[in-house]
Order: structure tokens, then sequence, then C-alpha cells
């Protein structure tokens, strides 16, 4: 059945790729699919377009970017892969509050508490990248916020799957702001489809508890993650090797054996934060930066040399003895599907034409900003005095002026946006600079109170503008 899926996968999935070439091409041993650019903010240091062209050196036929809780680079991420002929795998690192399932652990010798365990997702089509998106969304804004309010019917039809119990919907709501972006078991339960679910290796929830000594709880939350997932659970296995750090080599066999006790995959991955093994050190300072510590504390957190980006063979002498895991990196890719769309910006209407032309749309528009700007500038006045040497007729002409040229770009509703914006900040407070750059030379953006910048006061030209 996998294999079949994997099948029809593969013939849509494999972004700019041939026909004839890839039959050419030897079957990949490995496929990276827990890797962290530069968007996992200061804590990945490989920019997209470098993971793209470490994977595509590498001969490996995708590539799956496992930011944490975020999905920033998606856009930047599919097109640089498209580009070079890499299937992207969309995908996000994701804390999650499992409630009763994970009691917190004790706090370390510094009083901080343990980080919230993550999973990784992975898109398999557009239900499922959709799904990414409300899922990294409410991370940050929280389950308090309570998005189905503002969702389609299509999302509020969505159930949790069979065999999960809700959890309270303020459950996280008390400590959201202390444990950082994160989601609940129950919202990930009613936004699991089209979803792959790694367990998320050492920070997963099930490596954890087996680091505690916690096998039923390891198990009976593997059973509630099947539930949610059914076939599309795999059991996450790293080997990064650490002497000081031996976790990863203690909790392995019985994270197997819980595997192949409940019938569930196994996946290996290496979760590459830097290109190479002699950019362990920059990055460990980068660690620092981020936690806030000296790099001689004894008490905090330290990767590997061993998290740089392995090649397919590093990977497969690494997990000979279990071949399974590899392959299932391949099977993964296969199952994926989707790439992240790009079309241009949809900006907001301001002012509702009689059709959906999009002439008499700018024109309905450039009446609207002729009207504003007329105003602001009437108010202008209320307070100022024209420039020395300039009449209130010279102010009436460059207006009109600026207008005609805004209205023949089509950038009415450009305007009438950024007037929004920047009235809203100054409504609430928020510091705006008086103006810079070249828009300092229009008046229009003076007399809405873009700008606070008469340009007739300083001869500034608004043919520098646009």
């Amino acid at each position: 059945m996998a294999a079949e899926t994997a099948g029809t996968a593969r013939q849509g999935g494999t972004s700019g790729s041939d026909g004839g070439k890839a039959a050419a091409r030897p079957a990949p041993k490995f496929i990276h699919l827990h890797a962290h650019s530069a968007y996992s903010l200061l804590e990945g240091a490989l920019p997209l377009k470098k993971l793209v062209e470490l994977a595509v050196a590498d001969g490996q036929p995708a590539l799956a970017v496992t930011d944490r809780n975020n999905l920033f680079g998606a856009l930047e991420f599919s097109e640089a892969a498209a580009a070079k002929g890499l299937q992207p795998i969309m995908g996000i690192k994701l804390a999650v509050d499992f409630g009763p399932l994970y009691p917190e652990a004790e706090r370390n010798k510094r009083n901080i508490p343990e980080p919230l365990p993550s999973l990784v997702l992975l898109a398999m089509n557009e239900e499922g990248y959709g799904n990414l998106v409300k899922l990294s969304s409410r991370a940050f804004l929280g389950d308090i916020a309570d998005l189905s309010a503002e969702s389609t019917s299509d999302e509020e039809d969505q159930e949790p799957a069979p065999g999960v119990t809700p959890l309270p919907g303020d459950a996280s709501a008390n400590h959201h702001a202390l444990s950082g972006p994160h989601t609940t078991l129950e919202t990930l339960a009613c936004h699991a489809g089209g979803l792959i679910c790694l367990t998320g290796a050492s920070e997963g929830p099930v490596n954890r508890l087996l680091e505690r000594g916690e096998t039923d709880a390891a198990r009976t939350l593997l059973k509630r993650l099947s539930g949610i997932f059914e076939d599309r659970l795999y059991v996450e296995l790293q080997r990064h090797g650490s002497r000081d750090d031996p976790r990863e080599e203690r909790v392995e066999p019985h994270l197997v054996r819980l595997a192949y006790e409940l019938e569930l995959p196994l996946v290996a991955t290496n979760q590459p934060f830097f290109a190479v093994r002699e950019d362990y050190e920059a990055h460990d300072a980068l660690r620092c930066i981020a936690d806030g510590v000296v790099v001689a504390a004894d008490d905090r957190m330290r990767l590997t040399p061993e998290h740089y980006f392995k090649s397919a063979d590093d990977m497969a002498a690494l997990f000979a003895d279990l071949p399974e895991a590899l392959e299932n990196t391949v099977e993964i890719a296969m199952r994926c599907c989707y790439r992240a769309p790009k079309r241009a910006p949809i900006l907001p209407r301001f002012a509702k034409s009689e059709t959906d032309d999009k002439e008499a749309q700018v024109k309905a528009e450039a009446e609207l900003l002729r009207r504003q700007a007329e105003e602001g500038l009437e108010k202008r006045f209320e307070i100022f005095e024209p420039a020395p040497g300039f009449s209130r007729e010279d102010y009436d002409n460059r207006l009109a002026h600026e207008l005609s040229i805004i209205e023949q770009m089509g950038f009415p509703g450009y305007f009438l946006i950024v007037a929004d914006f920047i009235g809203w900040a100054k409504s609430k407070d928020i510091p705006v600079g008086p103006g810079r750059g070249s828009g300092a030379g229009s008046l229009v953006a003076w007399a809405l109170l873009i700008t606070d910048i008469d340009p007739m006061r300083f001869s500034l030209l608004f043919e520098r503008f646009l």
C-alpha cells in the first residue's frame, strides 16, 4: 500500500525533473527530512540556497526544510529548490503541549524549565500545507485567539482523529508566553490531514519520556499519535554520537523496541544546522547568543560537530544496521508532492466599483485617494503656511500632477494602504519616522500624513520617487 501511494506521489511530486533523466539516476540511499535553515532563528546557520546546493551536490532528489515553529522560508525554499530540479518538501518542527500525557520535567540548575517537546510535520499535499500554515499561525497566536472564529467552513467541520480525547480549550493559555510558540495536541489532531509526522528524535516527547524511564507513558503517547496520523506516523532515529550526551544511544534500543511492538515504521534523520564539521564552533557561539550564555558555561544547550549536512553515503554507513530506516526517508519523500504556490500580492480594496474591472477599480481608488489628499492638504494648511516662494495654487497644481501620475501607474491603492497603517500606528503611539528616502519627495504622502516633510519647502522632487 505504501509503495503504491509512493509511486502515485512520485508522478507529480518531483519539481523540475525530466522523465528520461530521472530514470537514469541511481536509486537514492537517503533524503534529509529534518534540516534547519537560517529561518530557525539563532539556531540554524544555513541559508536556504546553501541547503539546496548541498542536497543537489550530493545527488539527493528531494529535501525537507523543517524550521522551528515557522514557515518563514517556505516560498523561498520552494522556488530555490525547483530552480535546481530538487523536490521541495514543506515542513515544520513544531512544539506541542501534550497536557497530562507529558508532565513537565524538573528544572535545570539555572531554574529553567524543560522546553516543550517537538514533532516534525511534513506536508504531503495541498491540504497538508494548509494545515501547516494554520498550525504555525496558532503556535504564535495561541489557541486562546480561537482562530476558528475566522476560519472557513471546511476548517470548522474538521473533527479530532478517532481515539483523541480533546484537551481543554485553554490548556496552554496560562503559560503560552512562557513556553514560546506552540500548539496543543487537540489542535494538532484537528489539523492532521495531509501531514506526515516524525516523532522528533531527542527533542520529541517519546524520546524524552524514555530518557526518564517512563516506557508506559511513551507507549501511550505513541498510540495517541498513531490514532491521529494512522499510517503517516514514523518513529525518528538520530545518531550524532555525542560522548558528553549519550541519550540518543541510551534511548534507541527502547525506541526501536516500541516501534516494532506497535508496528510503526522507523526513519533515520540527521538534523543539520550547519554545512560542514568545521562550522561547529561558530554555530556553538550562535547558540550561546541565542541562550544568553557564555561558551564556557557548563549548564547550557550543546549540539555536536555531527549536526552538519551529512551525505547520503555518510548516513548509509551510519545506519547500515537499519536499512529500513534509510529506505523510509525515500518513501516519505515519494509520498510528498506539494510545492508552495507563488502568486502576485493580493491587495485590499479601499473603494468599491460597480464592476470587478481592474481599470474601474483603479479609478474608484483614485477618486478616493484624490479626496483624502485634498482634505489632508487642507488640514496641513490649517497649521502650516506655504513654503517661501510658493503659493497655495502651486501646492494644488503639484498635488494634481502627482495624483495624475499615481493614477496612470496604477498605485492609488498602494498609497491608501500605506496611509491606513501609518495612521493606525500613530493612533497607537507607535513611533513613525518623519519620512525617509525618495518617498519624502511626495506631496501626496505629506497630505496623507504618511510623511511629515513638506517636499516643496525643501525642494524635493516627486520624480525621484515615481
